[in-house]
């Protein structure tokens, strides 16, 4: 990304350059990310996708929708404190913050009072499928992690406010917290029930219990690790402030209102694809798995495109500012291109070695392998409007405009509903994520047209053109990295993890050193800027 910003027009500038927000924090994500990974390699070598695993699933829809969308990075809270505080000086900040810590923080206690009262409804709602025991599990589950509600709001202004003060570290690495308790609680657990039958109701019972009481314990640390560094900073206490009509609050919530009612039909589309998926077997173990080993990539990309440009964005919302502002909107979906696409291209074809070396093993199966894999493919080919739905998004929110994402995701609602049906009677546990690509194809495709009608016109030609090069590059890697793949197999076989090893890190370099060769000879500013960064980065 461009150090710079437009030197032609009174444009605030932030502290640190773009590139240096990015590499904090993909550096922070990937080590959280791994953590991740970890907490959920333990869970599927512990639980497999058996009752305790698949019950969390469900548990933790309410829960993780509030801690991953509200609580965290690029979620609406955060969006919302960004957009608002990188406008004002820092002395004003500990006020509004205190204040919106008070009104948050009050609401979302209620919600964690009536989660606790209703969980039986909501997972009769999300699995009317499953069996009775993993009901039983999820519902307990459920009522020990109601109180991430409040924590996420907590937890998504103090992202926010962390952000908007230039501070991108501790932002980006608390998730590890809530990774590190759950391992623990794991640990513990396995230590504790030594030899007893994995598929005993006693086992499946208290480890559904371990697993809700260590989510629940994480994200306690995680909150407690950002107030510690709000005091240090100056950016606010937990001192509870009233003054509700203050400008601050106003500009919050003209952007964190919307956009948490955006977040909450994502969560309707969650519901609706859950309701789906209860009907087959492990089928939401499955999309817990095969999600984690998205997210570890596109986690860290997503990161590093979208938080150092919400700020420039939300700097850039004057009209004086408009050619600034589409040359970084480009600049945000040729970065998502250049990323996702091939990354989405060798998901598709190292699907099976990727399930196999991370997850096979202990209680998770051959099958297992199978379904996950399925999910996972899926999931390759709907990366692109994944992430570039999501720059889009952002850009309204920095214009101040939550309301135009939310009218786009009201109507995907519909969308998501009519996809599932259709597509999961056609794929299975897969036609779920297809179902998620085609909404999020929508949505990119209508947010564009929104945007160009706001900001007077888009280039468009300029935009599609490079994307579909980098389109047809993609496909020629993720062909070549085929065909690597096969004849790996055919040379060493197909088990063994050394064997799987191979596969990935020989077909993954085939096809990535061939997209890189591709990339390069297209001329396009973001991919020479991209591999001008790379080789400062190994001379030093």
């Amino acid at each position: 990304m461009s150090d710079s910003d437009s030197k032609s027009s009174p444009v605030p500038v932030a502290k640190r350059s773009l590139a240096n927000i990015a590499g904090i924090v993909a550096i922070a994500t990937l080590i959280s990310k791994f953590f991740g990974l970890f907490r959920q390699l333990a869970i599927a070598a512990t639980f497999g996708v058996g009752p305790a695993a698949n019950a969390y699933a469900y548990a933790y829809v309410v829960p993780g929708f509030l801690l991953i969308l509200l609580g965290g990075i690029n979620g609406p809270f955060h969006s919302a404190m960004v957009s608002a505080l990188a406008k004002r000086d820092k002395q004003d900040t500990a006020p509004l913050v205190e204040t919106m810590t008070t009104l948050v923080g009050a609401a979302l206690l209620i919600v964690t009072l009536v989660l606790v009262a209703i969980a039986p409804v909501i997972i009769d709602l999300v699995g009317p499928g499953l069996a009775d025991i993993e009901k039983a599990i999820a519902i307990q589950q459920l009522r020990i992690m109601a109180p991430i509600a409040l924590l996420a709001g907590l937890i998504g202004i103090g992202f926010g406010t962390l952000n908007a003060a230039d501070l991108y570290w501790l932002p980006s690495i608390s998730p590890i917290f809530s990774s590190a308790a759950l391992l623990v609680a794991i640990g513990i657990f396995a230590v504790a029930m030594g030899d007893t039958n994995v598929t005993s109701p006693n086992y499946v019972m208290i480890g559904g219990a371990v697993l809700a009481w260590g989510t629940v314990a994480g994200a306690v640390l995680q909150w407690l690790a950002q107030v510690v560094a709000q005091w240090r900073s100056g950016l606010g206490t937990l001192r509870l402030r009233f003054n509700w009509n203050q400008p601050g609050v106003r500009d919050v919530l003209k952007v964190m209102a919307p956009a948490t009612f955006s977040s909450g039909t994502l969560q309707i589309n969650v519901y609706t694809d859950l309701f789906f998926a209860s009907a087959i077997q492990g089928a939401g173990a499955a999309l817990s798995y095969a999600n984690l080993l998205v997210q570890m990539p596109l986690g860290i990309i997503s990161n590093m495109i979208l938080v150092p440009l919400l700020p420039v964005f939300s700097r850039l919302a004057a009209p004086e500012h408009r050619d600034e502002l589409k040359a970084r909107i480009r600049q945000g979906m040729i970065l998502t291109a250049l990323t996702m696409l091939p990354l989405g291209a060798l998901f598709i074809v190292l699907a099976l070695p990727i399930v196999r070396t991370v997850y096979e093993r202990g209680a998770f199966s051959s099958d297992a392998s199978a379904l996950v894999e399925s999910i996972l493919v899926a999931y390759g080919i709907g990366m692109f409007v994944y992430l570039g739905r999501d720059v889009l998004v952002r850009v309204f929110y920095g214009l101040g405009d939550g309301a135009t994402p939310f009218r786009v995701s009201v109507v995907n609602i519909v969308v998501n509903a009519v996809l599932d049906y259709l597509l999961v009677q056609q794929f299975g546990a897969a036609g779920i994520v297809y179902a998620t690509a085609g909404v999020n194809l929508v949505s990119m495709v209508a947010l564009l047209w929104f945007l160009d009608r706001k900001i007077n016109g888009l280039p468009w030609r300029a935009w599609s053109w490079p994307i579909l090069l980098l389109t047809g590059a993609s496909a020629i890697a993720g062909l070549a990295a085929w065909g690597t793949r096969l004849g790996l197999e055919n040379w060493l076989g197909t088990e063994g993890l050394l064997v799987h090893l191979a596969q990935l890190g020989g077909a993954g370099f085939v096809g990535l050193s061939l997209f890189g060769a591709i990339a390069t000879q297209l001329r396009l500013p973001e991919v020479d800027l991209f591999t001008q960064r790379i080789r400062q980065k190994l001379r030093r």
